[in-house]
């Protein structure tokens, strides 16, 4: 059974970056695709990124050229490198783990608990 954990979350300054980090552990971790995802107060889940096995990324138009997904095969660690923050991305972000190459969320079966991000001046 595939297991998530997130963890970088933080509160930062507009301008500011993060790095989020998601380990996954399971046999067949490396099957699947693995996204991020944010949900801020009283907003729908939002899709972010998503990583392939082999490395290949899509990126929503809405942060594109801010977050950059990527992955270390080898420790299972897919990271959320964000720049440019900014306060309308305060959300709690989350890694996902599922077998279609989309952003809907609910094509993710497996869940982290999520990550706080705080962007305030």
């Amino acid at each position: 059974q595939l297991q998530l954990v997130e963890s970088g979350g933080g509160l930062v300054q507009p301008g500011g970056s993060l790095r989020l980090s998601c380990v996954a552990s399971g046999s067949t971790a490396d099957r699947y695709i693995i996204g991020w995802f944010r949900q801020a107060p009283g907003k729908e889940r939002e899709g972010l990124a998503c990583i392939n096995s082999s490395g290949g990324t899509y990126h929503a138009d809405s942060v594109k050229g801010r977050f950059t997904i990527s992955r270390d095969t080898y420790q299972k660690t897919i990271y959320l490198q964000m720049t440019g923050l900014q306060p309308e991305d305060t959300g709690v972000y989350y890694c996902a783990a599922g077998l279609g190459w989309t952003l809907l969320s609910t094509y993710y079966s497996s869940w982290g608990q999520g990550t706080q991000v705080t962007v305030s001046s």
